[in-house]
């Protein structure tokens, strides 16, 4: 089945359309202007400022504050129908209320934290039901950022530092909530070296595209499978299609992993790429001249 939902996933930190978030969660820089990706998600929903927006602050150790900015922020783009759900149990993920409110948005952000909350509370819940339902067969926009992003697909990187990422079992794999399957999320992903993340996490399955979303970066994913870049800085695509080999289930936990012939590509704004097709287009901006 093709989606007629979109999926907007947002790296993390922000400059330029987006914001930046700590490690609690917390938008540090609310620069909204209109070239932003907070602009995108409300054209992209159906009713555009005139949606109705729920942002779900579930990820957050401060909830009330991550709610109170996206309500200002979205306040500067002239969106005014914004509800906050700080859904903090699997319990309030099935109540009738909750899922009442979801059946009535138009779109709704998943905010940073811990992705782990994310799809420990809502898997298999009423609200998970309903928001793949709602995905599958309306026009309705799902956006997430940082932790919100990672959970989006159907495998979800929770756990591993950059440092060791490529040590045999330092980064941890679960199940996510699954509105894309076959791709892998990470985010924050230039700013903290991330790379051997996917790079483990595609030698360990192949045939799952590593998804490295760059700060104030994201990807529109329409269709389910087309995937156009957004925003300021870089996404990172890595491939393990045509992997020749790894040493993987031949060392022992905590040791190094050697991959042969891992396919990288670098996504920039405007670009686009095929998870059917598996092809990328870049897209070719006018040339500036430089006059001497």
């Amino acid at each position: 089945m093709t989606p007629k939902g979109k999926l907007i996933i947002i790296g993390g930190a922000i400059n330029t359309g987006s914001f930046t978030e700590t490690q609690f969660g917390l938008p540090e820089n609310m620069n909204f202007f209109e070239r932003g990706i907070l602009k995108r998600i409300a054209e992209e929903s159906s009713k555009k400022i005139e949606s109705r927006f729920e942002i779900i602050t579930t990820a957050s150790l401060i909830p009330e504050k991550v709610g109170e900015e996206y309500i200002k922020a979205f306040a500067q783009l002239d969106v005014q129908n914004v509800g906050i759900l700080n859904i903090s149990s699997r319990e309030q993920a099935n109540s009738a209320e909750n899922c009442e409110r979801i059946r009535a948005a138009d779109a709704i952000v998943f905010t940073g934290g811990d992705q782990l909350r994310l799809s420990s509370i809502f898997g298999g819940t009423a609200i998970h039901d309903i928001l793949l339902e709602k995905y599958n067969q309306e026009d309705f926009v799902i956006a997430g950022t940082s932790a919100g992003a990672a959970a989006s697909s159907k495998n979800m990187i929770y756990q591993g530092s950059s440092k060791d990422a490529l040590l045999k079992g330092e980064v941890k794999i679960t199940g996510g909530l699954g509105f894309i399957d076959g791709v892998i999320v990470d985010t924050h992903f230039v700013q903290r070296g991330r790379i051997g993340r996917l790079l483990y996490a595609a030698a360990s399955n192949p045939g799952i595209l590593g998804i490295g979303l760059g700060e104030d970066t994201g990807l529109y994913i329409s269709d389910g499978h087309v995937m156009q870049a957004i925003g300021s800085g870089m996404v990172i695509l890595v491939d393990g299609k045509h992997m020749k080999d790894t040493n993987l289930t031949d060392v022992a936990m905590a040791q190094p992993v050697s991959i042969n012939n891992m396919v990288v590509h670098v996504m920039c704004e405007g670009d686009t790429y095929d998870l059917h097709t598996h092809q990328l287009v870049i897209h070719h901006s006018k040339s500036i001249g430089i006059i001497s």
